[in-house]
């Protein structure tokens, strides 16, 4: 079961720019735009902690199983 990031999502619906993200959570833009389209290996918790607090949202709201078979 693959986690899918549903970043993009949050962030439109919060009206964040990238630019603002990854200045805020301390990596560039192009680590923030692989991050949005799930091409990571793993995220320390220090990060998901800071995008969660500028996003002022749950971990669960930007990580989620693929439950599909």
């Amino acid at each position: 079961m693959p986690i899918v990031v549903k970043l993009a999502v949050m962030m439109a619906e919060r009206n964040v720019k990238s630019k603002d993200l990854a200045a805020h959570i301390g990596i560039t833009e192009a680590n923030l735009s692989l991050l949005k389209q799930g091409k990571v290996k793993g995220v320390r918790f220090e990060t998901l902690e800071k995008i969660c607090d500028y996003l002022d949202c749950e971990p669960g709201d930007i990580l989620r199983m693929d439950r599909r078979p």
